[in-house]
């Protein structure tokens, strides 16, 4: 999007002289002439300056001009709720094609969004032939109901459709995490449910610490040989080595269990990328609860900040549950001092509540979470 500026020069046009005048004066005339082609001459850069004047310096540049209703910020900006509850897209720079950045494919609410790598190194992306090898009744996926580039919006949708007030949380939070970009991404589900264990009850640098030695177990580059990045194990690789070898990044024993356990349900095949993409919500949070090490709320993480699945509500999030109740007009703050799991809400109310923008709930409560201000930089 370019924004035209137009130069106002001060040349001023000469009045008009007698031919005795002129005559006597040429150079006067050669002047204006040449002072008349500079104010009509304006020169439009890419970026969207004017630069013209006599000598031919740059002339001061004005302040940008937006036009109603451009949103030059970001290629996938969200899009905005009408007055009568409708999403309206965001009108973006005409020079970014966000099929190109972010290239569309089909979606489905229901499922796993995301795609995800395996130990070899191949990529397996939903509702593609390599997933669906049969029908989609037959392979157990539902049948893709939109696209990448459309989910959020529909989403979006759906909420304000339940409840008039999602419109302004809408208008004020873009959720990245469901936007055409954020679906983009690519997973290692091994190496992100390996990271949730990690992560469990220390600080996000100790967490990010132990991480980078953990994967420095498995890449013994010799001091004169040229820096090779560092990749994340396989599962495989893993489930080769004995606790005290891994408890050397710093794993306490029982994390070090852990993940050894995890290794081997991917090993054996109990766990595995195709199964995440083709299982069902219920599914995919009892294969995974019944791994050590992984608790429900762990699961729901998971499932949606990495699976990017569109219906998760996490119930046990004191977060959600506070943003929940201050979003339906409880007060918090009093509610805070009485102290107990379900201070805020029950969970049967929280599942009342969350019934009816289902199957949008994964989205519904990333803007409760916005409700109250939570920081969930480190579930992503």
């Amino acid at each position: 999007m370019s924004f035209k500026r137009v130069l106002r020069s001060s040349a001023r046009t000469p009045s008009d002289h007698s031919s005795k005048d002129l005559a006597k004066a040429d150079d006067v005339q050669t002047e204006a002439k040449t002072r008349q082609k500079a104010t009509k001459r304006t020169i439009t850069d890419t970026k969207g300056r004017t630069s013209s004047t006599e000598n031919g310096s740059p002339s001061t540049p004005r302040a940008k001009r937006i036009k109603t209703g451009e949103n030059p910020q970001i290629p996938n900006a969200p899009s905005h709720v009408s007055s009568h509850g409708t999403l309206e897209p965001s009108v973006t720079p005409k020079s970014i094609d966000t099929e190109k950045l972010f290239p569309n494919r089909p979606a489905e609410p229901h499922g796993t969004n995301a795609t995800l790598k395996t130990p070899g190194g191949s990529r397996l992306v939903p509702h593609s032939k390599e997933v669906v090898d049969s029908s989609p009744i037959k392979s157990g996926l539902s049948k893709p109901t939109t696209t990448t580039q459309h989910l959020l919006e529909q989403a979006c949708a759906h909420l304000v459709s339940v409840d008039a007030r999602m419109k302004p949380l809408i208008e004020r939070h873009h959720c990245r995490v469901f936007s055409p970009e954020g679906l983009a991404e690519e997973l290692d589900p091994f190496e992100s449910l390996c990271s949730s264990i990690i992560s469990q009850q220390v600080s996000g640098a100790a967490a990010k610490s132990i991480k980078n030695k953990f994967i420095g177990l498995f890449h013994n580059t010799p001091d004169n040989s040229p820096e090779v990045p560092a990749v994340f194990p396989t599962p495989t690789q893993v489930f080769d080595c004995q606790i005290p070898f891994l408890r050397t990044a710093g794993l306490s024993e029982r994390k070090a269990e852990y993940i050894k356990g995890l290794a081997e349900k991917f090993h054996c095949g109990d766990l595995s990328a195709k199964m995440l993409l083709k299982a069902s919500d219920e599914e995919v949070l009892a294969k995974l609860v019944a791994v050590r090490g992984l608790g429900r709320w762990s699961v729901e993480m998971f499932a949606c900040f990495a699976l990017k699945r569109m219906d998760v509500l996490s119930t046990g999030d004191l977060g959600v549950q506070r943003g929940m109740a201050a979003f339906i007009g409880k007060d918090v703050k009093k509610l805070k001092a009485k102290g107990g799991k379900w201070k805020y809400l029950s969970e049967k109310e929280m599942l009342d509540i969350s019934a009816p923008f289902s199957p949008y709930r994964s989205v519904f409560m990333w803007y409760m979470w916005r409700v109250e201000d939570v920081d969930i930089d480190a579930f992503t």
